[in-house]
């Protein structure tokens, strides 16, 4: 179950009360929160000071010591403006540069960059009011600030401003409560600015260390739609291009999801990439996970009643990233480990070093100590799309381990662990496909990485064959084949040798531990076309003694001599065995 949100984002901070001392008689007593807290930059305390001070020079000195406060800033010089011209405020360092005072007169009552040595950026701020300049204050910096900090040094600048002001104001013969009022309105709104900001960062902030976290602690999808549900109190999901649920954070969970058509999958994708930033869709805030312009992935707020603010887009804006990096990273991650079981499967049907196959296969979380079968699969019209490659992948992932899949041309050749039962891969992959005109090939087991190659030569024997035969569509195992396997181009002496002694192994084993004749008996008698008379004659025995013998090669080798398909692979076998191994099966 998911956790309630720890805090919600709100355009203000107040998740504690400031009391004062005025207002705390006959209530409830909250510890006050930390003037740092309300003040990081000391502008509220600075602007009480500033107002206070009736001397001109003693404000602008109080404005340069607060300089540094509000960021990495120096003061350089501080003026105030007389009838002669600027005057300068002592104060500024020993040894440091010094401000050209000349210069400062050339900027003609303006703002502006003023050329310091070993300071890369300079700049004269004008203190004015009343319609004129009352003085300059030079800051310096290794860089020139940014947008907050402008905002800073501007907002410093006009509280000083505002102070030197109000002490001319104070005159006798300048005393105007209008242009007093002013400046404290002008005062009050700087201040409001400054709190505004102030709490735009901290909400900001508090999102930056959310998600930093997650990415600190791994990340994952369920750690970032979490983190969002907490920041927004509104449940966060996540969802695949194609509308499926990957996670979801918070109460209301649909139970099942609801799956939208590809069509209106599509719309909604096209809606949301037209426009920069989250978009509503319906009773949802939907941002997407595009960092390479293909969607990954659909970053959601389930927000029925509209509360979401700016803080809130904030918010799923920066939780997108954090998800397309995610995303990223797991592309990244699937597409290596693809091509490296890729190139291991190809090696091996090829023929590579055993030591070489187990720790490779080990890499990428394959077992290769275990029995394995070759599997071939063609289904004309798909050898060159990914829903083929999909599909293929999909009908043989209901074993433990995933298959080893690579191309080769227009099949998809894989290495599996379990046998595919029967039909069921075939009546799959033709349910998935929409057409049944495929086929498929199964090599015999293999126990070691030096057979796959064998193996993937009888998978190709197993599709060839099912592929030339009446029936050409559906699967065919080479255990199945029989004569078959010793047909048609390509076979070798090993095959040969393999097929003898699989339908005479038995009667080759007998006949050598007790020097019996078995398999010749056998092949003479298929020589004279099963005739009794005829084979005894060639072997010179009784023809009860041929009698004997023929019963036991079927006690021995459990084989049907009536039966037409036993006796044309035996017959098969005994000539391979006596005319190409010349008479041996060992």
């Amino acid at each position: 179950m998911a956790s309630h949100p720890s805090r919600r984002l709100s355009p203000h901070v107040s998740d504690k009360k400031v009391n004062h001392p005025s207002n705390t008689a006959g209530t409830e007593r909250h510890d006050p929160l930390p003037l740092a807290a309300l003040d990081p930059h000391g502008l509220l305390v600075l602007s009480h000071t500033l107002f206070t001070c009736a001397e001109q020079s003693e404000i602008v000195r109080l404005a340069m010591r607060h300089v540094s406060a509000v960021g990495p800033y120096h003061a350089e010089a501080g003026y105030l403006a007389t009838d002669d011209g600027l005057s300068r405020i002592p104060g500024h360092d020993e040894g440091a540069p010094t401000v050209d005072d000349a210069g400062m007169k050339e900027l003609g009552e303006a703002d502006g960059s003023v050329s310091l040595p070993e300071r890369s950026w300079t700049w004269a701020f004008g203190l004015r009011g009343a319609g004129s300049l009352l003085g300059y204050i030079v800051v310096s910096s290794h860089s020139e600030p940014d947008e907050q900090g402008h905002f800073l040094l501007a907002t410093l600048v006009g509280l000083t401003s505002a102070a030197l002001s109000l002490t001319v104001t104070r005159a006798p013969q300048h005393d105007n409560a209008g242009e007093l009022s002013r400046l404290r309105t002008e005062r009050d709104t700087a201040l409001r600015q400054l709190d505004t900001v102030r709490s735009e960062l901290h909400l900001q902030k508090t999102v930056d260390e959310t998600l930093a976290r997650v990415a600190a602690r791994g990340g994952g999808e369920d750690a970032i739609t979490q983190a969002l549900y907490e920041l927004t109190g509104l449940s966060a999901l996540i969802e695949d291009r194609f509308g499926n649920l990957r996670s979801w954070a918070g109460p209301d969970r649909p139970d099942p999801y609801p799956v939208r058509s590809s069509t209106s999958q599509e719309e909604m994708l096209s809606q949301v990439t037209r426009e920069a930033g989250p978009v509503r869709v319906k009773d949802r805030l939907i941002a997407l996970a595009r960092p390479r312009g293909d969607v990954l992935g659909v970053l959601a707020i389930e927000d029925p009643e509209a509360t979401a603010n700016e803080h809130t887009m904030f918010a799923l804006d920066h939780a997108q990233r954090s998800l397309a990096q995610e995303l990223v990273h797991i592309r990244e991650l699937t597409e290596v480990e693809l091509r490296l079981r890729r190139q291991l499967i190809d090696d091996l049907l090829e023929g590579t070093d055993e030591t070489s196959a187990y720790a490779r296969a080990e890499a990428v979380g394959h077992d290769l100590q275990r029995t394995h079968y070759v599997v071939v699969v063609q289904w004309p019209g798909n050898a060159a799309t990914s829903s083929f490659t999909r599909a293929v992948e999909q009908a043989t992932a209901t074993t433990a381990t995933r298959p080893l899949i690579t191309r080769r041309g227009d099949r998809m050749v894989l290495l599996t662990e379990a046998r595919p039962d029967d039909d069921a891969v075939y009546a799959a992959l033709a349910h998935e496909l929409g057409t049944p005109d495929g086929a498929i090939g199964v090599s015999t087991r293999c126990d070691s990485p030096d057979g796959i190659p064998r193996c993937y030569q009888e998978a190709l024997r197993a599709l060839e064959v099912r592929q030339n035969s009446r029936q050409r569509s559906g699967t065919t195992f080479f255990d199945d084949l029989g004569l078959y396997r010793i047909l048609g181009p390509g076979n070798d002496l090993r095959e040969l040798e393999s097929f003898v002694r699989e339908w005479l192994g038995q009667l080759i084993d007998y006949d050598a531990g007790h020097d019996t004749e078995l398999v010749e008996t056998l092949s003479r008698y298929f020589d004279c076309g099963g005739n009794y008379d005829d084979a005894a004659a060639t072997l010179t025995v009784h023809r009860s003694t041929l009698r004997y013998r023929l019963q036991r090669i079927r006690e021995i080798s459990d084989r049907d001599l009536a039966d037409v398909d036993t006796r044309l692979n035996l017959q098969v076998a005994t000539r391979v065995w006596k005319i190409i191994l010349g008479g041996r099966g060992r």
